[in-house]
């Protein structure tokens, strides 16, 4: 059976979360038009009993694949190799879709031809339930629009996100595996490929923030920091390779070498979340930035442009390290 929409739910020790999560795409208008892939990175809790509680009540909806821990990026490839859908989204399994607003995309997507597709999102507080809305204000609405001509007006993240799945597959698009914040390399990746893209201006991703153990948590980002710095290194390669085979548009070089800038801008900020006395910090951020110079030297301006520290730290070659850390931490600059 044909369907309009992919859905990959990476899910990895979810059994807390993926009942609201598998729940939330349960719509009859919809159930024909959709698949929803659980992919089980290893689970040891009860993630798959509860993926195969949906795959038998909904067996042409659901299906549950079970593979060994592999990641993030692992999930992603593995559900696009398996997608039947036109399009593809990915929602991870701790979080969950506004099911009003998911049923009226799947509705537009019937009619849609646009390579990317984005929509707002909430960001959602677990502490505190607090919602906050994160929609594209001025941006041409239900209309195709060629890529490159608003490219340096937006960026799209992972929860706004819907691509075509022929891209994705055609394209070999493959993203890193055992590591995490490759949600960057699932972005950019497709980028040089799309040409049409499309806003609605629909509430579709419900995004859980505020867990102490994410990997977007400061605590998160200091455990699997080389990962950080691997995506941001593995997508500076990727830029380069396009640039030598001048197929891309100048728009599109920007739009991903922006997305990378703010990238080395949350890069700082972990490295300034350590304490001061471990100076082996010091020597990997000063390679770091090294590396960055000399893979980008676009994205080592604008990077520097982004972050008052990151400037001041250069002018001084590091030899301050130390006292600008500090002066940053108590004047709370902007990274």
């Amino acid at each position: 059976m044909n369907k309009i929409l992919t859905v990959t739910v990476p899910s990895y020790n979810v059994e807390k979360f993926l009942n609201q999560t598998l729940e939330s795409f349960v719509d009859i208008r919809i159930l024909d038009d959709i698949e929803i892939l659980v992919v089980d990175d290893g689970s040891k809790d009860k993630t798959v009993e509860i993926g195969k509680k949906y795959e038998a009540e909904y067996p042409d909806t659901f299906r549950v694949i079970s593979k060994e821990n592999g990641g993030h990026g692992s999930t992603i490839n593995c559900g696009i190799s398996e997608a039947k859908g036109k399009y593809f989204k990915v929602i991870d399994g701790d979080d969950w879709v506004f099911t009003k607003g998911f049923v009226e995309l799947v509705e537009r997507l019937k009619k849609c031809n646009a390579d990317y597709v984005f929509t707002n999102y909430y960001e959602v507080n677990d502490i505190t339930n607090e919602k906050r809305e994160i929609c594209f204000f001025g941006i041409p609405e239900n209309v195709e629009i060629i890529f490159d001509e608003i490219a340096k007006d937006i960026q799209i993240s992972m929860h706004a996100l819907v691509i075509k799945t022929e891209i994705l597959r055609e394209k070999k698009i493959h993203i890193d595996e055992n590591s995490f914040y490759v949600d960057v390399e699932y972005i950019l990746y497709p980028v040089p490929y799309v040409e049409n893209i499309i806003y609605f201006d629909i509430y579709v991703y419900m995004y859980r923030i505020a867990q102490m153990e994410q990997s977007v948590s400061m605590k998160g980002f200091q455990k699997h920091m080389q990962n950080h710095i691997d995506v941001i290194l593995h997508v500076l390669d990727y830029i380069n390779e396009h640039k030598i085979r001048r197929r891309i548009d100048e728009n599109k070089i920007y739009y991903m070498e922006k997305r990378i800038a703010e990238m080395v801008v949350s890069q700082v900020g972990i490295f300034n979340s350590f304490p001061l006395y471990k100076k082996k910090i010091r020597k990997q951020f000063i390679e770091f930035d090294k590396q960055v110079k000399e893979k980008n030297m676009n994205v080592y301006i604008m990077s520097g442009r982004y972050s008052g520290m990151l400037r001041t730290l250069r002018k001084t070659r590091f030899h301050f390290y130390s006292l600008i850390s500090l002066l940053s931490r108590a004047r709370n600059w902007k990274v």
